[in-house]
This record gives structure tokens, C-alpha cells and sequence, in this order.
């Protein structure tokens, strides 16, 4: 039978574009506690139904449930809620400054706060991340300074790297931090390098690699998985999937045919779907997929389903592909206000506390970005010319000496 021609080529179209009712009627949402957890030594093939669930912790009624629940103290919980409040603060008084020519870009997390405040408590100093660049919440939940974040951001005289970076493609070695690349996909390779590198010296450190479901569909997310699967990496490999790569939905990386976090299967390596705005069952399944790694059982592929409230960065007008609302009907809610109300259902938060913590944070950032801008912003300061040439060879160059010395510094 000859099919008509335009059943031979399809192009995946999203639920909804601009003036369209938003809707996720087609998002299976289990119920909190609904999917059980595996010992972490489980065997890959009898594992083989969780990539295709959703792994939830906190249910509607704002309670944790299950086995997947980590039953963390109540002062981690505040923890974590601060962390991921700093990083929305942040979030939003540099994108205002942006719009105010103060630095050339910047990218929220609006949304996604959890992903990198929770990992970076769950993992040790001595681990490594990977970043994708809406991860800031690492460096905050790890302590690095507001001043270097803002400083880097402004590219002034005090830019921890030197003008090397463009503005939130941020480098910490000492906070764990790998340095963040515009060119995503080759991120997750680096990871599962560097923990064959330790793993190889019988050092326990294990890495963790992100990058967003578009990137997916790039060679180096399968390079990645089979040198994971081969060589056993101890490395966490993390699927960031919030529905949008810029302005091409999830559907244009395959999200329509299966899961991203079943792509694991083939490589015989365990995956896992994770609600990513449940910062409970983010929890558990980075500390499973480190159990794994630590006792030798190699990599594991998680797949945090979460959503991107805000545009893709500062040059994006999301407005022009999606519903102008539909970050109102995500079903799965905010990450914060779902902490929020768990740690009010267990009495261990009011409203009082969280104005008097929002109130010290917004002092914070603006503290912070006060001693950045007597610094200098976008084009008032900016690093020695000299810096160019530091750093590049362990031993200089002879063509770097001259340059450097034609231009005097």
C-alpha cells in the first residue's frame, strides 16, 4: 500500500503555541510515594520499570510518602529552602540589571533551583559537577561568594576568571565545579572522563553531568553513556528535561517516542525519572545513583522532569513559541512552594519566618551587587589586557612573550 505523502514525515508539534490554552493532560503524574524504591545494588535488568514511572516523594497534600522518602532533618530542609530562595533573588535582580546594560547576559533557573542546590548537598566536597548554566544553585548551596558570582556576571577588574568566560559560564574547582561550557554536550563526556580518572587511582570522588533534554539528541550524550556503561564510570549522568531547548519543545530531542531517562536501557546502565520540583525524591535518587557509584556499580542516567518558568536566557521571548501562562498550569508546581508548605505542614515553618528569611536573603544580593558595582559593570571595569596571556602554557610561548611584550604589558 502507498501511503499518502505526508504520512511519511512527521514534525512534532508541542501541546500548545502563543494564544493557545496551555495543557499537560498527557503527563501521567503518580501519586507521592507510589513508586518503590530498589536497593541500590539492584541488578540493571530487573530495574527496568523506572524509567518509565515518575519517582515522587512529596504528595498534594504537601506530606512525604514512600520508600524514595530520605526523611532528612528539618534543618536541612531550611537549608535547602534557603538556598534555592537565594538563587531565585539572585536570579531576578540580575536579570533586571541586564536590562539596565549592566552586564551583556544572564540566565534564571526559575523553576530548576532544585537541581543544583540539592545535589550539591548531597554529594561530597571532594565530588565534582558538571554544570549545565542553570546551576548556579551548586555554588550557592556550597558557599561561593555572591561577590565572584556578581563580579564574573559584570566581566570587571575582580572577575574571578579573568574575562575568560562569558557572564554565567562560571568556574569553581575548589566548590566542585567544573567549568561551564556554552557547547553543552561535550559536559557530560568531561564527567564521565574525570571519574574514570578517579576511579582508575581507586579514589572514591564520583561526578555528577548535566546537560537539558535537547542536548540529548547530540553524539556526545551517546559517547558519553557507552564509555559509562563500558567502563563502570562512577558518574551520576543527568538528563535536565524542563520541556524547551531555547525555543524547540522536548519533542524535537524524542520525548514523544519514550522517556528520556529510558535512553539508558541500551546501555545497559540503570535510569531513573525523577519529579524535579520534589526536592525529597531529587534527593533520593542522586544519593541511590551515589551508592551505586561509590560501591563500584558504575553510572547511572536520571531524567529530572521539572519545567523552565522563565526564557532561555536574557535574549529569549519565550512568548513567541509557547502559551504566554503555561508556566501557571505546570502540574507539578514550584520547587520552593513545595518545600515551603511541606516544612509548614510539619511545623517546622510560618509565614513570619519566611518574610523575615526573604527580607536577610534580598539584603544579601543587594549587598553583594552594591560592592560589584563600586567595582565597575559592564564596560566600566574590566581585567588587565595582561591576563590574556597568563595561564595559557605551563611554560610561556615565545610568540605569547612577544605579543605580549608588542602591546606593552
Amino acid at each position: 500500500m502507498t501511503l499518502p505523502r505526508n504520512a511519511r514525515f512527521r514534525i512534532p508539534e508541542p501541546g500548545g503555541r502563543p494564544g493557545d490554552t496551555p495543557h499537560f493532560g498527557d503527563i501521567d503524574i503518580p501519586a507521592g510515594g507510589e513508586v518503590a524504591r530498589p536497593h541500590a545494588s539492584s541488578a540493571e535488568q530487573d530495574i527496568r520499570d523506572l524509567p518509565f514511572t515518575l519517582i515522587r516523594t512529596l504528595g498534594d497534600d504537601g506530606a512525604a510518602h514512600g520508600q524514595w522518602d530520605p526523611k532528612l532533618r528539618p534543618d536541612i530542609l531550611r537549608i535547602m529552602l534557603r538556598d534555592m530562595q537565594l538563587n531565585r533573588i539572585f536570579d531576578d535582580r540580575m536579570f533586571t540589571l541586564q536590562r539596565q546594560g549592566k552586564t551583556s547576559f544572564y540566565m534564571k533557573s526559575r523553576g530548576e533551583e532544585a537541581l543544583g542546590v540539592v545535589p550539591a548537598l548531597v554529594l561530597g566536597q571532594q565530588d565534582m559537577c558538571f554544570p549545565t548554566y542553570r546551576l548556579v544553585g551548586w555554588l550557592i548551596a556550597r558557599g561561593y561568594p555572591l561577590i565572584d558570582l556578581v563580579n564574573q556576571i559584570f566581566s570587571n577588574k575582580q572577575d574571578p576568571l579573568k574575562g575568560r568566560q562569558l557572564p554565567v559560564l562560571y568556574s569553581a574547582r575548589d566548590y566542585g565545579f567544573y567549568s561551564i561550557s556554552g557547547n553543552l554536550g561535550n559536559r557530560l563526556g568531561h564527567a564521565v572522563g574525570w571519574a574514570m580518572a578517579k576511579a582508575y587511582r581507586a579514589k572514591d570522588d564520583i561526578a555528577i553531568g548535566y546537560i537539558g533534554e535537547g542536548t540529548s539528541a547530540e553524539g556526545d550524550f551517546h559517547e558519553a553513556l557507552t564509555f559509562a556503561s563500558v567502563y563502570k564510570a562512577p558518574v551520576i549522568l543527568c538528563v535536565t528535561n524542563n520541556q524547551w531547548a531555547i525555543s524547540s519543545f522536548s519533542g524535537i530531542a524524542g520525548a514523544q517516542e519514550t522517556t528520556f531517562a529510558a535512553k539508558a536501557i541500551g546501555y545497559g546502565l540503570p535510569g531513573l525519572r525523577v519529579d524535579g520540583n520534589d526536592v525529597l525524591a531529587v534527593w533520593a535518587a542522586t544519593e541511590w545513583a551515589a551508592q551505586r557509584a561509590r560501591a563500584g556499580l558504575g553510572a547511572t542516567l536520571i531524567e529530572f522532569f521539572t519545567y523552565r518558568a522563565a526564557g532561555h536566557s536574557t535574549s529569549d521571548d519565550p512568548g513567541k513559541y509557547r502559551p504566554s501562562d503555561e508556566a501557571d498550569h505546570w502540574p507539578l508546581g514550584d520547587p520552593i512552594e513545595r518545600l515551603q508548605n511541606h516544612l509548614t505542614l510539619l511545623g517546622e515553618w510560618d509565614e513570619a519566618q519566611h518574610e523575615a528569611m526573604l527580607e536577610g536573603l534580598t539584603k544579601r544580593v543587594r549587598s553583594a551587587i552594591k560592592e560589584g558595582e563600586a567595582i565597575g559593570t559592564l564596560g566600566e571595569s574590566k581585567p588587565s589586557v595582561k591576563e590574556m596571556f597568563e595561564h595559557v602554557f605551563a611554560e610561556p610561548d615565545w610568540r605569547v612573550l612577544e605579543q605580549r611584550n608588542e602591546l606593552g604589558v
